[in-house]
């Protein structure tokens, strides 16, 4: 069985630092994906990858390569959705884990925001990204890296 690895969605991702703080405490190995190059953090299990100019790119190289051992992390739900197909674990950026009983409400409510967003029935506002995020992004990840070292 090979080691969990951890790969993070990077583009847009504000949890790089934290995932790779977690990544060292365990000795896992990192994968920072991204569209185009972008300064991120060092260390001697971060592998850099950087993917063609798609609009996908990023999100099939992760699930190309991401199985059931591995963790995601990620806020695009269907990257997410793939990802869990795969069997891997999947945190978002806020510490919400995506589950396998939950990524279908997550998908229709994606849908339906988008048509709300086309047809001027909403804005589209995002809330803002807080320090409570952050801590709950920290507990979700530690807490699928434990997980997975039960199943094992």
């Amino acid at each position: 069985m090979r080691p969990t690895s951890l790969y993070v969605d990077a583009d847009a991702c504000p949890v790089k630092e934290e995932a790779l703080r977690v990544a060292e405490r365990h000795g896992l190995p990192i994968h920072f994906v991204a569209n185009a190059y972008m300064r991120l953090p060092e260390g001697p299990l971060v592998r850099r990858v950087v993917v063609s100019d798609g609009p996908d790119a990023a999100d099939d190289w992760i699930a190309e390569r991401a199985t059931k051992g591995d963790i995601v992390v990620t806020a695009d739900i269907p990257l997410a959705s793939r990802c869990l197909k795969a069997g891997a674990r999947v945190v978002g950026p806020t510490g919400k884990p995506f589950t396998d009983a939950g990524i279908g409400m997550a998908l229709a409510m994606r849908d339906l925001s988008r048509h709300l967003r086309e047809t001027g029935e909403s804005k589209g506002y995002n809330a803002s990204f807080t320090r409570q995020d952050r801590s709950r992004f920290l507990q979700a990840l530690e807490e699928a890296v434990q997980a997975i070292r039960r199943d094992r």
